[in-house]
């Protein structure tokens, strides 16, 4: 699901740099994204 969420915004972040769409929006949310992560990689799943 982490996956999923990281890969759809990649995509939007590099189409917001070609179209120029959604702006701070997309990158604030790219932002989040990778801070939630690198938390779990850090983390790891525990059980």
């Amino acid at each position: 699901m982490l996956w999923t969420i990281f890969v759809i915004l990649v995509v939007l972040w590099l189409l917001g740099f070609s179209l120029n769409i959604g702006g701070g929006l997309i990158h604030t949310l790219l932002v989040i994204a990778l801070i939630v992560f690198v938390y779990n990689l850090l983390t790891g799943r525990r059980s």
